[in-house]
């Protein structure tokens, strides 16, 4: 069935259905995105290597998605496995398709995002040079969708033949304070003064805490900076995390200060070396550990590592997802 949407003029032509491809790490992710939409239909590719380890690739019923809307739904979360996915991103487009789409939840820095010194290597730029040379499909440029980008410079890193839409997770966060029992009593914490810069004028309404890093020595530690956290429910915000170190400094003067609870937010669990585990929560401890930590789903490989893991919650981007692909 398709939906019809009313526009300005009544009632628009209905939503043309969508064919979504994935790779193997984000097959969970795009069936939640087909059952959150019935105009998404999923596509199949055979993933194969050759005996050398090159990809042996195959998009089946290519025939059957000409003039179709198309979108690919990628996980760039290793670098071993970015080859055989922009092959699949430069072929999709070629194979006569009405228009295609780029869904790419996390996209990674790599080791830099800017020169900051004669020899630095911005490798973010390097993938978005990339992504840019991505073919035009019948229709027109490759839309290309990210959430939460880290770096808000790397949005202008982007030529001109792709067009980048960039969403966020935090709709859903919101979303999911409201539910809280304690939900008058919010208070957004900041871990630093960039991620207030990007995430404050999303949260109109709830009282702020902003902490930063100063140094002490030969180290740098956490300090609040402005807020007040005492007998509140403070939620730590940022776009994503690695090892959790500057999280856990957070937390820990939160509690100090007199947070009633801290629990903490991110859109990309990165968490490299199974780094989540300094905060699974152990029977017992749970005043010593966030009370919650949400993440989204844009991370495949940790949301399939913490499964049913205190205090972690998964909140998925399957609806925005489905969303961004309606035409």
């Amino acid at each position: 069935m398709e939906v019809a949407h009313v526009g300005q003029n009544g009632v628009s032509p209905p939503a043309k259905r969508c064919v979504l491809f994935y790779c193997p790490d984000t097959e969970a992710l795009a069936r939640r995105v087909a059952d959150a939409s019935e105009n998404v239909d999923l596509g199949e590719i055979r993933w194969r290597k050759y005996k050398d380890g090159f990809p042996d690739l195959f998009v089946k019923d290519a025939l059957k998605i000409r003039n179709r809307h198309v979108a690919f739904l990628a996980s760039f979360h290793n670098p071993s496995v970015i080859f055989e996915q922009i092959s699949v991103v430069y072929a999709l487009p070629r194979l006569f398709v009405g228009s295609f789409t780029l869904v790419l939840p996390f996209f990674p820095t790599g080791t830099s995002e800017r020169v900051e010194a004669e020899g630095d290597v911005a490798t973010a730029f390097t993938l978005a040079r990339i992504l840019s040379q991505t073919p035009p499909s019948r229709g027109g440029p490759t839309s290309l969708v990210i959430f939460d980008i880290h770096a808000l410079q790397e949005r202008f890193y982007f030529g001109d033949a792709v067009l980048p839409l960039f969403e966020s997770g935090i709709p859903l966060l919101l979303d999911r304070l409201k539910q809280l029992p304690d939900a008058e009593n919010v208070t957004i914490a900041y871990p630093d003064e960039g991620a207030w810069k990007r995430f404050h004028c999303m949260f109109e309404g709830y009282p702020e805490v902003v902490c930063i890093k100063v140094r002490d020595g030969d180290k740098r530690i956490v300090r609040l900076k402005e807020g007040a956290p005492q007998g509140r429910h403070v939620v730590i915000v940022d776009d994503l995390v690695q090892t959790g170190g500057t999280l856990s400094e957070c937390r820990s003067l939160l509690t100090s200060l007199g947070a009633a609870h801290v629990s903490a937010y991110v859109t990309h669990a990165v968490f490299p070396e199974e780094s989540w585990k300094r905060f699974q929560q152990k029977e017992g401890e749970e005043a010593a550990s966030f009370k919650y930590f949400w993440i989204t789903d844009s991370c495949s490989k940790t949301v399939s590592a913490i499964a049913n893991t205190k205090p972690f919650e998964v909140l998925s981007l399957a609806g925005a997802i489905a969303r961004a692909l309606e035409i």
